[in-house]
């Protein structure tokens, strides 16, 4: 039975440093022998690979080549998950002719690792050792080898796979990064297979797309004082447009209203160019609606308006950013 013990804040904190420098230690050691390893063999065979780079591994490591091939195939390398206990039992299956092979191993010498690697190798694909153990059964029948070796785990028994799965997450995203530079993968490419969530709209809803959901509230310059409230009163942004000849020449907000309430006693010859701000900050309609935000942010302001090719086409609201998830 475990045996409770009492750490104080400054213990918990000294072991969560302990715990990063041992992966940060053994990082920089991975580095410094990547020159030494067939890394750059196994990105041109990655990216020359005609079929899909199977990813395999048991345990925590079956865990780590789950998330490579998620980022593979997030960003351009088609990719598929093969746990090494269910390939044994038919799951090679989905192995074709011109697939790739990554097992991923921190010792090599796994049982099921054993009985896994004749099979690929009696399939005739390339196989790459991500392993701890270059000295390891796994290493001696791979055509590559990536080592991810460490010194020890972080965890103080050495026994708990910390440092070694961040090494192999690790070598996977540099792999990863090193693929996408290679196939020119741009943010465009990564909208295309990530449309939904936060990231993903960041990368695609344009402000025409909130845009057109919204009123194009809008006073000409000689607007009396009462019209302007109407207008913005009654298209809910909190703002209008002021136009000469259809050409933007200001804003008037909410707080311009209050401002001029407190500046004016009489109202009666109040005109919008009396109180709208001028040089209004705008935004083209083509725009990323994530560039809008980063705008406002920069101004401090709730409201953009939204143009094209100077004609003025409608206001674009912090809350529609909100409201679409972009912050």
């Amino acid at each position: 039975m475990n045996t409770p013990v009492s750490l104080s804040r400054a213990d918990l904190l000294g072991l969560a440093h302990q715990t990063m420098d041992n992966e940060i230690t053994a990082l920089a050691k991975m580095k410094a022998m990547l020159d030494d390893s067939d890394f750059t063999a196994v990105v041109e065979r990655l990216y020359q690979c005609e079929g899909r780079v199977v990813v395999s591994g048991i345990g925590k490591s079956a865990v780590i080549a789950q998330k490579i091939v998620a980022t593979f195939n997030s960003t351009g390398t088609p990719s598929l998950y093969m746990h090494a206990a269910d390939a044994i039992h038919g799951d090679l299956g989905m192995v074709t002719p011109k697939d790739t092979i990554i097992i991923i191993s921190k010792s090599g010498e796994s049982p099921e690792i054993k009985a896994l690697v004749p099979l690929v190798r009696s399939f005739g694909n390339t196989l790459i050792a991500l392993t701890g153990n270059v000295l390891s059964f796994l290493a001696r029948e791979a055509d590559y080898i990536l080592n991810t070796t460490v010194d020890s785990e972080a965890d103080p028994n050495n026994l708990a796979p910390t440092t070694s799965t961040t090494a192999q997450l690790v070598m996977g995203d540099t792999l990863a990064v090193c693929l996408l530079k290679l196939r020119g993968f741009t943010a465009q490419d990564f909208a295309r297979y990530h449309p939904g969530g936060t990231l993903g709209k960041q990368l695609y809803l344009t402000v025409a797309d909130i845009c057109k959901k919204n009123t194009a509230p809008r006073v000409p310059e000689t607007a009396s004082f009462k019209d302007v409230i109407v207008e913005i009163t009654g298209n809910r942004l909190g703002a209008t447009a002021v136009l000469s000849n259809d050409t933007i020449t200001g804003i008037i907000t909410d707080g311009d209203i209050r401002r001029a309430i407190q500046s004016h006693n009489d109202f009666s010859g109040v005109t919008a160019r009396d109180i709208m701000s001028t040089l209004p900050k705008t935004i083209h309609i083509n725009a990323l609606a994530v560039e809008a935000l980063n705008k406002m942010r920069a101004g401090s302001i709730s409201q953009l308006l939204v143009e094209d090719n100077g004609v003025y086409k409608g206001i674009i609201h912090l809350h529609d950013l909100v409201a679409e998830g972009i912050i």
